[in-house]
């Protein structure tokens, strides 16, 4: 049977950073089955200068520099196609959430722009970005890491990625609620035991436990995740 693999296009300064998260874990194995290509894009391929300028001082003055138009304008013209969805990472962007993972895994090509400096030209997201997305409230280097973050995170729930298709619905946030505890073996280790009901045997009184353990859990750390009505703050 053939497999129709999602395209994701990275659209970098550094390429550099990319090469040894992709060839590791799930993701290296998503790419050997066939089921997604990625291809990272060196933003500078796309200036015309000796010295392969991609940015330039703001208009009006402040600190800083901002990616120019020109190059990310001819880079979308080279990759995009009517099946494209163009993504800015950016920390004015929406929050990230598992539901737009969810979303976005379902996608056939996706462009990834990684942001730097002050940001982009303006004129970038008006004419050519689908939607902006930040991976939370803090400053980062540059767009690279949450670009992998964003990768990652939808590339797992591409259908076939992961050998059980069950646990990613049973990972933090899946069901708008942080993760229960897990134990493996030895049964006693340093004097602390596993739960008992967790060696019971009765799948009910696990469920039980494990949804009542996941409540606690995201009450003391993440309150606001109950505020939204168990969603995690995603939209339905």
């Amino acid at each position: 049977m053939s497999v129709n693999p999602i395209r994701i296009d990275i659209v970098t300064l550094f390429p550099g950073m990319f090469s040894g998260y992709l060839d590791e874990s799930i993701v290296k194995r998503a790419r050997e089955k066939g089921l997604v290509r990625f291809r990272i894009v060196n933003l500078r391929e796309y200036t015309h200068d000796r010295h392969r300028t991609a940015d330039d001082r703001p208009y009006g003055g402040g600190s800083g520099m901002v990616l120019k138009p020109e190059p990310i304008f001819e880079a979308i013209d080279d990759l995009a196609s009517a099946e494209s969805r163009v993504v800015l990472l950016s920390p004015r962007g929406v929050p990230y959430r598992q539901e737009a993972a969810r979303r976005l895994s379902r996608e056939r090509h996706l462009i990834l722009i990684c942001g730097h400096y002050e940001g982009v030209d303006e004129r970038v997201r008006e004419a050519l970005v689908d939607e902006e997305l930040s991976v939370g409230d803090y400053i980062l280097t540059n767009g690279a890491l949450p670009a992998l973050v964003v990768a990652d995170s939808l590339v797992r729930l591409v259908p076939g990625v992961l050998g059980d298709e069950e646990s990613s619905l049973e990972e933090s946030f899946s069901r708008g609620l942080l993760e229960y505890p897990h134990y493996t073996r030895p049964r006693v280790y340093r004097g602390r035991e596993v739960p008992p009901v967790l060696l019971s045997g009765d799948h009910e009184a696990i469920a039980r436990w494990r949804l009542e353990r996941a409540r606690e859990i995201t009450r003391a750390n993440r309150p606001d995740l109950l505020e939204t009505g168990g969603r995690g703050g995603e939209n339905p």
